[in-house]
């Protein structure tokens, strides 16, 4: 009698089996790649092809790894978006947008490492987001900041506007309460901390275009 094939057993994923809060933070999102997905999706549900498309460098087959470990995890979940669009998209979980202090503390640790812009480095304009998000941090003016580079757009919300929602989005906002314009080099000093928003806006090296409570908080005028 032919042998009956037993059922695979599920691949158990790598761990450092340690018993710390650090190492067991490291088991969820230590692989390579996994938090530049949650950095991608702290801008709100997107498509597999527009992941693949802002994360430059990453493989298919690692990239779908990733995100199934994401979704094992309970970090994110793929849900169908309705007709007319019937496309699947990638969201994170609550417990993945917890995330976000992670994402903004690592990218002011690593702003001075910035240096001079690479022949090989990609770039997206809502990489500026998180360093941006640390500017804006204590302003208590809620609304929505619209961001313009050179490279493209993307809008923040601030104050109670940014509560339980994505802190930021691709793209011009539907109606901003303000707009920021900024050219890469005063983008580059706001990420690698070389000086505040207000000393850009003081000096006309950004420009804010609006004339509510938020843009004059922008401006340094409250």
């Amino acid at each position: 009698m032919p042998r009956q094939q037993q059922p695979a057993r599920p691949a158990r994923r790598r761990s450092y089996d340690q018993f710390c809060a650090t190492a067991r933070a490291l088991d969820a999102v230590g692989d390579r790649w996994t938090l530049l997905i949650v950095r991608e999706l702290l801008a709100g549900p997107r498509r597999y092809t527009d992941l693949h498309a802002d994360l430059p460098g990453v493989s298919t087959d690692v990239l779908a790894s990733r995100l199934k470990d994401m979704e094992q995890g309970g970090l994110a979940v793929r849900r169908r978006l309705p007709p007319p669009a019937a496309a699947s998209v990638y969201e994170l979980t609550e417990r993945g947008r917890g995330l976000l202090p992670v994402l903004t503390a690592l990218a002011g640790w690593g702003a001075p490492a910035l240096g001079e812009r690479r022949p090989t480095d990609a770039l997206r304009a809502h990489w500026f987001a998180l360093p941006l998000l640390r500017s804006v941090e204590g302003l208590t003016e809620a609304g929505v900041v619209e961001v313009r580079l050179p490279e493209g757009t993307f809008h923040l919300r601030t104050g109670v506007e940014a509560e339980g929602r994505d802190v930021y989005g691709y793209g011009p906002a539907d109606r901003p309460d303000a707009s920021l314009v900024l050219a890469e080099d005063a983008a580059l000093d706001l990420a690698r901390g070389a000086c505040a928003l207000a000393d850009l806006v003081g000096t006309g090296r950004a420009r804010v275009q609006g004339e509510g409570p938020l843009a004059a908080a922008l401006r340094g005028g409250s």
